[in-house]
């Protein structure tokens, strides 16, 4: 199934005049984090303590190389927020709401990527759900803010309006894939693209939207709410469930390795860096820079893995 096919009530409910694709900047920045990440999990736990070489034939701790990929990303951040606060205030607030769901999705991804594919189907107990299912559940909940949200602005129906539908008609959620089987299908990174697809589309069809359109009624829990409220709702349902599966984990008895928590780390650090750009179309300057600096994470991580001889 195609994605026009699939997400047609996010695309037919919103303009693609004001659609924000992916930053094509951020697609190898991405890719690079993504590839210092592997070289950090692939150190044995017992080579952090190997010299790796730094600045000047310097030696210092393998485990360095990662902070060192995650501070790139941190200096990118800092002087990507500069870059921002330096161009004209043309963009939308829509983008900055939407911006913290990248921060938030890149650090669930520093806890999915690290995880051994049996584990994603390991019963915790207690009635509680599989990594599997709560990864499925972020993924359907991301594709129905997407849909919902869209219909909703469509609307353009004031907040107190006594008019406001009570709630999404059902023929919007008629073709909402299945969240236990569909959505919670495949690998760890299977699941992890197709949380990246999801949010990556809401994002270019929503953080377009202008301030008069967040102010459009709609409904959250049953509650007469914003789309801004909706659009800000994206990263706390993320960190709530990163939040589920952190327990899921304790459950388990899973103790990530401290490699395992170095690429939460690096990965962290990527996310709040994209977080200052993503959804937006005035910062190209910004937007370089972080993509540098993820070449520059890349390169540190590399040559830790290097120095451990991994």
């Amino acid at each position: 199934m195609t994605t026009e096919t699939l997400d047609a009530p996010l695309l037919q409910h919103t303009d693609p005049a004001l659609a924000r694709p992916l930053a094509a900047a951020l697609v190898p920045a991405r890719s690079d984090v993504i590839a210092a990440a592997r070289d950090v999990l692939a150190i044995p736990e017992a080579a952090l303590e190997l010299p790796w070489g730094w600045i000047g034939g310097s030696e210092y701790e393998v485990r360095y190389g990662a902070y060192r990929a995650a501070e790139a990303l941190e200096l990118a951040e800092i002087e990507a927020r500069v870059l921002v606060a330096r161009t004209e205030p043309s963009e939308r607030v829509a983008a900055r709401l939407i911006g913290p769901a990248t921060a938030a999705r890149w650090d669930l991804h520093g806890l999915l990527l690290p995880l051994e594919e049996g584990l994603l189907d390991a019963d915790p107990g207690d009635e509680q759900w599989p990594v599997r299912l709560v990864v499925g559940h972020i993924i359907s909940s991301q594709r129905a803010y997407g849909w919902g949200s869209a219909w909703w602005q469509a609307q353009g129906l004031d907040v107190a309006d006594p008019e406001l539908p009570p709630r999404v008609p059902d023929t919007i959620w008629a073709d909402l894939p299945d969240e236990a089987t569909t959505e919670a299908a495949g690998t760890v990174d299977q699941l992890r693209s197709r949380l990246d697809a999801t949010l990556d589309l809401s994002a270019e069809r929503l953080a377009g939207l202008s301030d008069d359109r967040l102010a459009v009624g709609s409904r959250w829990a049953g509650f007469p709410v914003t789309i801004g409220f909706r659009l800000g709702r994206w990263s706390s349902h993320i960190r709530e469930h990163a939040i589920q599966v952190e327990k899921t984990f304790a459950l388990l008895g899973h103790h990530p390795s401290e490699p395992a928590r170095l690429v939460r780390n690096l990965l962290g650090a990527y996310g709040r860096a994209e977080a200052v750009v993503f959804g937006r179309t005035d910062v190209d300057a910004a937007i370089e820079r972080i993509a540098r600096a993820a070449g520059e994470a890349r390169d540190a991580a590399r040559a830790a893995r290097e120095a451990a001889g991994a």
